[in-house]
């Protein structure tokens, strides 16, 4: 039960990040031993974490999961006409990242049940323009990927990268998220699983690109290879720029990491009791919880709720708001986004994803969100959908 500290009118935020371990002694710790900038000895520590977790050939930390995107679409080696295919349901990075490097970015629908990329509409928009796909793997549960493989079956020359941004230490079909495409991409941001304020990595999965992508992440120089006595000296060598996260920041990535499994703990703790508390009220209220195939071992991101339509949607939502309990909606489709429309390399159709986007609503999640606190979001949930059935009956 919550603490007796806990009052009623207590606001009940979206997100809280949390210190679940040592983030604090080691931020002192690599202050004091004097190197502060990336390439130090936490970095080193956490990235050996990730490359352990995801079976990668390298790891680099960048400073957010943007920058990893950015940088796996510069190991890309796009050329003009060349396109990059991303689901419309996602964060505007997944297809930023390509279009700064000037691809022509094709929008793919979802499928209604994970919410991820639908592989159908996924061949239907291959062609010989295709670089990339970009699979997102959405609320920390594996998309499609079987469907996505059987779209790609004699398709050598495109390449999947994986927006893990939800998903670390997920798994599919018993594989690591993160381990089924040429690159992956990770999230540290402050509303992440595991967090460092603003942090990612790029996780590399072919021997073939650690060198270049080494190069292009010391801001285009061969200082990677002068370190390891390669080299006499290091000079410019290729394009590239300052992706490298602090020590002071990987230090408190670190700590995160040392605790993985009580944080992934907590969160399946959250996660099972809304849905304990939900699956009662599921089919008289007409609304649908997160779906989680046999063949996925989901990463506890996130918890949300599909409602029948965007009215109720958003009433629900305000009703929440106003008893002082703080849900939230989620991605605006990016095929009909000003920014979408700019970089596209056509006209998209993505209903399923406008269908989801209106009606999905996100309950407050985060590690150490207590029973009581948990029993009362539901509780105002219900009520606002009670509230919204008061309303709609005829006088």
């Amino acid at each position: 039960m919550g603490s007796a500290t806990e009052t009623a009118l207590a606001e009940i935020r979206f997100n809280r990040p949390s210190l679940e371990g040592r983030e604090l002694a080691y931020i002192k710790q690599a202050v004091e031993a004097g190197h502060t900038s990336s390439a130090g000895p936490f970095s080193a520590r956490a990235a050996e974490v990730l490359r352990a977790a995801t079976d990668a050939r390298d790891v680099l930390l960048t400073t957010s999961c943007t920058a990893a995107l950015e940088l796996s679409a510069m190991l890309l080696d796009l050329q003009p006409g060349d396109t990059v295919i991303v689901p419309s349901f996602t964060f505007s990075s997944t297809a930023l990242a390509f279009a700064r490097e000037g691809a022509r970015i094709k929008f793919c629908d979802i499928e209604p049940e994970t919410l991820g990329l639908d592989p159908q509409h996924l061949d239907a928009l291959l062609d010989d323009s295709t670089r990339a796909v970009v699979p997102v793997h959405y609320a920390g549960v594996a998309c499609d990927m079987q469907g996505v493989h059987e779209a790609l079956a004699g398709r050598g020359d495109v390449d999947i990268i994986e927006d893990n941004a939800h998903g670390l230490f997920g798994r599919w079909r018993g594989r690591p998220l993160g381990s089924l495409g040429r690159f992956s991409t990770l999230s540290f941001h402050e509303t992440k699983n595991f967090v460092c304020g603003e942090g990612g990595a790029l996780i590399i999965n072919d021997d073939l690109d650690v060198d270049r992508a080494r190069v292009l992440y010391d801001k285009g120089t061969n200082r990677r290879a002068f370190l390891l006595g390669q080299v006499d000296k290091y000079s410019w060598k290729d394009t590239g720029s300052s992706f490298g996260l602090a020590d002071t920041l990987a230090a408190y990535l670190y700590a995160q990491l040392e605790r993985r499994y009580e944080i992934l703990g907590k969160r399946r703790t959250v996660f099972d009791r809304y849905t304990e508390l939900l699956s009662p009220h599921a089919e008289e209220h007409g609304y649908r919880l997160p779906v989680v195939p046999e063949d996925c071992e989901q990463a506890y991101h996130m918890f949300y709720v599909l409602l029948p339509d965007r009215p109720t949607r958003d009433a629900v939502l305000a009703s929440m708001r106003a008893s002082g309990v703080h849900p939230t909606f989620h991605y605006v489709p990016l095929h009909s986004s000003e920014g979408g429309r700019r970089f596209a390399a056509e006209p998209g159709d993505c209903p399923v994803t406008d269908d989801i986007s209106a009606r999905l609503l996100r309950l407050p999640f985060h590690n150490n969100l207590t029973q009581t606190q948990s029993e009362r979001v539901v509780a105002a949930f219900l009520d606002g959908l009670n509230n919204r059935a008061t309303l709609e009956k005829p006088a």
